[in-house]
């Protein structure tokens, strides 16, 4: 499957870049993980990054970002088979997991929850 990892990225940083380098590392853990078990993990950020760097993004908010950030996750998850949702507060990953339900895809809580691609 390719899992969409949702979780906080901006959530409770306050813009701090350290914060939000934080909660990527977070996202990211998982992602290996998810490889080894027979998936495709994916993170909307791997996307969105370097896309806010070449429309001219400063900040966390302004227009680019607005413009990319969360329409590149929900682009994907017309991809993606299944959302893994990492614990925290994140109005982004919780807009990613109504779509993913609406689109009748796979949610998952833990990382424990995802089976083997063999399975």
């Amino acid at each position: 499957m390719l899992i969409l990892i949702a979780g906080p990225y901006r959530s409770g940083t306050n813009d701090d870049p350290e914060l939000i380098t934080q909660n990527l590392s977070r996202l990211e853990a998982v992602a290996l993980p998810l490889f080894r078990l027979g998936h495709i993990p994916m993170i909307g950020e791997w996307v969105a990054l370097p896309l806010l760097h070449l429309a001219g993004s400063k900040k966390p908010g302004d227009e680019a970002y607005e413009e990319i950030l969360y329409p590149v996750a929900h682009r994907l998850l017309s991809k993606c088979d299944a959302v893994l949702r990492l614990e925290g507060a994140s109005k982004g990953a919780d807009e990613d997991v109504r779509i993913a339900k609406e689109r009748g895809l796979k949610v998952y809580y833990s990382l424990d929850d995802v089976p083997h691609a063999d399975e």
